[in-house]
């Protein structure tokens, strides 16, 4: 029963996590224009807020329900933005003072991100003309 319960508490978050991101980006769209990605920018910085703010919550109460846990970390912000799972890995390399692997892991997804990216659609050019 434990699995139904926690693959709910991740579902019950990603609904709301999902529709933020829309209408957070929808809105910026509106307010702020599309010549740079705002809405990306907001949800990527208030989604790394939220991420420090929930985990030092969740280890700081005693009792604190890790369906509560996977409610908001994996499901509201998981579908919200993983660029604060991105933070948040990042930090806690970083702690556990492994220098050179947070360094890869923190330039080396941004880089390497960005050339999958460009590999993908080269890749998805040999299929659509």
């Amino acid at each position: 029963m434990a699995d139904l319960t926690n693959v709910l508490s991740i579902a019950v978050g990603a609904v709301p996590g999902a529709l933020s991101r829309f209408y957070i980006t929808e809105w910026t769209k509106a307010k702020l224009g599309t010549k740079f990605p705002y809405g990306t920018f907001v949800i990527n910085l208030t989604g790394c807020l939220a991420m420090g703010f929930f985990f030092t919550i969740s280890k700081g109460i005693t009792g604190y329900p890790s369906e509560l846990d996977l409610l908001i970390r994996t499901g509201f912000l998981g579908s919200y933005t993983t660029f604060s799972t991105y933070g948040f890995d990042t930090l806690t390399l970083w702690r556990s003072k492994q220098k050179t692997a947070t360094v890869f892991y923190w330039a080396g997804s941004a880089v390497l991100g960005l050339g999958a990216v460009i590999l993908g659609v080269a890749i998805a050019k040999l299929f659509v003309k």
